[in-house]
Order: C-alpha cells, then structure tokens, then sequence
C-alpha cells in the first residue's frame, strides 16, 4: 500500500483528494497546521494526521517521514502582498526535506503559465515548480486550467459576476482565451498521478475539452441558470486593479482575493499540446467534462447543501477577513439574514408547539394582512400563494407543504427550517431554534435569503421594512401563544 502525504488538506482541492485517494486504498497521511480545521471532515477518522507548517523544517521531516509520494497542495495568494516570496521560501524547505527523508516522488498542483504575458500570480507558481524541483527529489507538475467546480474560488467568482450584473463593463481580457477543467477530471489526473509504479520529472498541462473566452464562460454560466444573457461592454480603460476593486464592491469576494485572480486573466490560460498527460495518463472513460456539465454539477451540489470544500476554507489566520474556525461571512452563496432573538421562563416544550402550530389555520402570528396580501401577490404571478394551507393544524413533518413555503428540517423540540416555494428572485429559508440558557428558553428566528442576480439584492432592500412590521411581532406572539401552554 503506498504511503502519501497530503499538504493543504484544508484547502479546496486537498480535502477532495484525500477522500479520492482513501477510495483508491492509498495510505493517507495529512499534513495540517490546524488539526480542529479538518476534524469535521468525514475522511477525518481514517486518515494520520500530522500538525505541521511548511516553514518549520523540523515539523516537514516529521510529517516526511517514510511518505512514497507528497501531493504539494499549499497555497499562500492571501498572505499578504509578498505572497510570491513566501510561496517560494515554503516550497524550498518542503523539497529539502523531502530530499532528507528520501520521498519518492513529489506531485505539485500548479496553474498553466504558457503566455508570455504572464501574471505575478501565475509566475508564483511557476516559480514555486522550480523551488520544488531544486532538489534530487523527483517532481511531476500538473498545471491546470480555471478550476469549475462547488466552491472553487474561480467558480465562485464567476457565479458571482455573472449573477450579480445583467449589465457589465469589463476590460479586453474578457476575450481571453482559456481552458477550463472540472475539479472531477482534476482530481482524476491527481489520482492517477500518484497510482504511477515509476518517479516522473516534469511539467504536464491539463484543461478540459474546450478552449473559450471568459465571456464566453460568463453567457454559459447565464443561460444554464436561467438568467438573460449578458449584456457585456469592454472598454480599454478598466485595468485589472480596478476590476479586481470593482468586483470587490459587486459580489461577495474581497478585493485582496479578487486581485491576483483577475490579474491571472491577463495571460490566455490554454494547455499546451507538447504538455500533455496522454502518454503517462490516459483520460477517464467518460471523457473530460464540458464547462456546461460541470457548471451544472456544481451548481447542482450547491442547491444540494452538498459542497465538501471550499477554497475559503484554507483561509490564513493572518488573512483580515478571516474568523478563527469559522467561514467569511462572503464565502460560498450571498445571503442576507434578519436575525431576532427573544429569552423567556416558558418551557422549552412550549414554545416548540407554538413554533410547530405556524401557519395554515393558526396564521403567522400577527401581521396576518401583510401575509395575505404576499400570498395573493404570488397567485397574481403564477406561485402557488397561500392557498395550500397545512396537512394538519398541529404537527409537521419534512416534506410537506406550508402555505408557500415547505417543510426541509425538523429537529423536534430544538429547530423548524421552511424553503419558501413562493415566487421569488432567489430563495428564501424561515428558520426557528429554541434551547435552553441559563434556566430560561431562548429563542432564535432568522429570515434567510440568498439573492439571483441584481433584481434580488433589490428585492430585500425593498421588503426590509416590511420585515421590521412582521417578524418582531412574530417573534413576540409565539411566546405570547407558548404561554398559555
């Protein structure tokens, strides 16, 4: 059984790959700084884990020690402006000691770099190939295309851009040609890669089967998400700063994410034949996947709740919008919250019943008119209104209908989730929890909803002053109603 070593394995690509490689029978060591990082991770329990950072030599020898193969995964693009130099100086002490410790191959995930016109990002890593392959060590780099896939940073700032703005200006290197690649077939060549009997030494390129535009990208991602097309301007002028600033203010990525992404966009990302994997790699059965499956796959484990990692996840301490063990609040799908808390000496129980009793013939607690008028709103535009009621007037379970809203969690006694099924640009989740605090029942009821496009950002600011009518009162009478119990 060959022994690998994971690095990254908190990122977005490394947290796939060890459950790939656990499926293939691989014995699988990950290298963390973190360990309470990854503990949630189903694959968590069946893998070694070693605290280590790859500026600490002594701690690499450690988490080196009796590995075949190390898949070099880290990423250091939001450590700060000189990321490019800390890249560099990591990527040196992890050759190094993997040269002391006698590994046999080392596999390295980097970006295609085939233009002359090449960015500080790209040139990291190409430059970080060349720090690994400073010594005897045999190093095998795969350079990738944009990455699609639930929760890459590529994907998610496509998604963003094209859902946000019906109307965009962008610079000319929307006309750009590259070639991306699902985080399936990426996985595959990993995989693959680390299953070869012999060392290999070289630089291999990977894109999936089409070469297009990033506008073309954007109309693609538009009409598979039922969006009008784009409306896309492209102007001299707004130079990659400025667009990376611009994204900023528009979608939920932060400028200092967005920058040396966008500056990537200047270089045309094409695989270069002479580069291929064919010979030492062959293709997986089903062929590699075209952009349009695998925005739909995506966007698919998306609606699903089912995204494993993202590229968040590997988020720096150091990084300004970081939060300890937690997301950024930008990460992943924007949504807006309307959060309402309330303490009360009725039972926990109590107040349960009260939550459970919503709708249908015991009404929404207050503001009863403002309901109806919602509902008959939605009848007017072809939803399914008000009119479904409720299958019985005191108890629910997952799945059934609510007024326009359905039933997708229950936790007896503790939580109710409702997905509203009215018509909506976005979607829309009512949530109530109640637990116990310091001998009294605490109660938590948030309106969650999660925008398309620029009409739903629009939709909420519109509707907020109607929540601040509804959902006090709301909250206010289902204690008042678990009172009475």
């Amino acid at each position: 059984m060959k022994k690998v070593l994971v690095t990254g394995a908190s990122g977005y690509v490394g947290g796939r790959l060890i459950q790939e490689l656990l499926l293939k029978k691989f014995s699988v060591r990950v290298m963390v700084r973190d360990p309470r990082k990854i503990s949630g991770q189903p694959w968590f329990p069946q893998v070694e884990v070693v605290q280590a950072s790859a500026e600490n030599p002594t701690e690499l020898d450690k988490a080196l020690v009796g590995i075949d193969t190390a898949f070099y995964l880290i990423h250091s693009i939001n450590t700060g402006t000189n990321f490019d130099e800390t890249e560099a100086r990591i990527a040196r002490n992890f050759a190094e000691a993997s040269e002391r410790q006698s590994v046999g191959q080392i596999i390295y995930l980097g970006g295609i770099a085939n233009d002359k016109n090449i960015s500080k990002h790209l040139k990291s890593r190409e430059q970080t190939g060349i720090s690994l392959a400073s010594t005897s060590v045999p190093v095998m780099e795969i350079r990738a295309g944009i990455i699609i896939g639930s929760g890459s940073a590529s994907f998610e700032m496509l998604r963003h851009l094209t859902h946000r703005l019906p109307i965009m200006t962008t610079p000319k290197w929307v006309l750009n040609r590259t070639q991306p690649i699902a985080i399936r077939d990426v996985l595959w060549y990993l995989v693959q890669a680390g299953s070869l009997k012999k060392s290999v030494s070289g630089i291999f390129d990977i894109g999936g089967p089409e070469v297009l535009t990033y506008e073309e990208m954007m109309q693609t991602f538009a009409k598979i998400s039922g969006l009008r097309k784009r409306w896309i301007v492209k102007i001299p002028v707004l130079t990659p700063a400025l667009s990376s600033l611009w994204i900023g203010l528009v979608t939920p990525v932060p400028t200092s994410i967005a920058k040396p992404l966008v500056n990537s966009l200047i270089s045309e990302v094409v695989a270069d034949p002479a580069r291929s994997l064919d010979q030492l790699i062959p293709k997986p059965k089903q062929g590699l996947l075209p952009l349009a499956t695998a925005i739909e796959l995506a966007l698919t484990k998306i609606s699903a709740h089912d995204v494993l990692t993202r590229w968040s996840d590997a988020n720096t301490p150091t990084a300004p919008w970081a939060r300890a063990q937690s997301d950024p609040a930008w990460a992943g799908e924007k949504t807006f919250v309307d959060s309402r808390v309330r303490m009360t000496r009725v039972s926990q129980q109590a107040v349960w019943e009260a939550i459970e009793k919503i709708g249908g013939e015991h009404g929404w607690y207050g503001s009863d008119f403002l309901w109806y008028l919602r509902g008959l709103l939605d009848r007017m535009i072809g939803g399914v209104g008000l009119r479904r009621g409720r299958r019985d007037p005191d108890h629910l379970h997952v799945g059934e209908s609510l007024d326009f809203w359905r039933v997708e969690e229950i936790i007896p006694g503790q939580k109710l989730r409702l997905y509203a099924e009215m018509i909506l640009p976005g979607k829309a989740w009512l949530q109530f929890e109640v637990s116990e605090a310091n001998g009294q029942t605490r109660v938590i009821q948030e309106a969650i909803f999660s925008p398309r496009g620029l009409g739903g950002q629009l939709y909420w600011v519109a509707v907020a002053p109607f929540h601040t009518l509804i959902f006090p009162k709301m909250l206010k009478n289902i204690v008042k109603e678990a009172s009475k119990y």
